[in-house]
């Protein structure tokens, strides 16, 4: 059930991702949700499989929080060079 659940969820964020492209704060927000979805992925595999060291969902969340880092850095630059957060300011499509 949770499997299912976060496979799911993690394809309505891919869609979102596909369909919601007019502002770079709600790709952001896709992306979190994909990597949210991806997260509890790995958590649940670690549950699933007995790991009690749970190295590789803390190594994956580390990365995840870089990534955020990253995209909230990207975005306040946007901001202040271009004035707002439109995709199409940064002629990308």
């Amino acid at each position: 059930m949770n499997l299912i659940f976060f496979s799911y969820m993690f394809v309505f964020s891919i869609l979102s991702l596909i369909f919601i492209r007019k502002h770079l704060l709600l790709c952001l927000l896709s992306l979190e949700f994909m990597v949210l979805s991806l997260l509890f992925l790995v958590l649940l595999y670690c549950l699933m499989f007995s790991y009690y060291n749970f190295y590789m969902y803390v190594f994956m969340m580390t990365f995840y929080v870089c990534e955020g880092v990253l995209g909230l850095s990207v975005l306040v630059s946007m901001i202040r060079f271009h004035g707002n957060d439109y995709m199409n300011s940064m002629f990308l499509w």
